[in-house]
């Protein structure tokens, strides 16, 4: 197995910066980056084919696995555009303590 990927939380630089709004259509445009055109989701495959993007070049294939599965939420072996940004925030701990004022900043924009 590789050495463990160190994961450091640029997310909430990036909200302060774009705004909910603008930090979420970033989201849906990674989602998109990596995403199996044909299938319209992020696939083992997809994935596994654009990890030198992400700088992950050097996981394997159980390392990838691993990274599917925890975001899966409805067991289809792959990630939707929703289970991937709810993994991304869940990958986030600021993120993850000010989910409600994301949320409720995006509803206002929204309205």
């Amino acid at each position: 197995m590789a050495d463990a990927v160190v994961f450091e939380d640029f997310f909430p630089a990036m909200v302060d910066k774009l705004g909910a709004e603008g930090f979420m259509k970033e989201l849906c445009n990674g989602f998109r980056l990596l995403m199996d055109g044909e299938k319209g989701m992020i696939t083992f495959e997809s994935l596994k084919r654009n990890l030198a993007l992400l700088g992950l070049q050097d996981m394997d294939d159980e390392e990838v696995v691993c990274m599917l599965r925890e975001g899966d939420l409805n067991g289809d072996g792959g990630l939707d555009e929703m289970e991937f940004c709810t993994l991304m925030f869940r990958l986030s701990p600021a993120l993850m303590k000010s989910s409600k004022n994301l949320l409720e900043e995006a509803l206002v924009t929204e309205m």
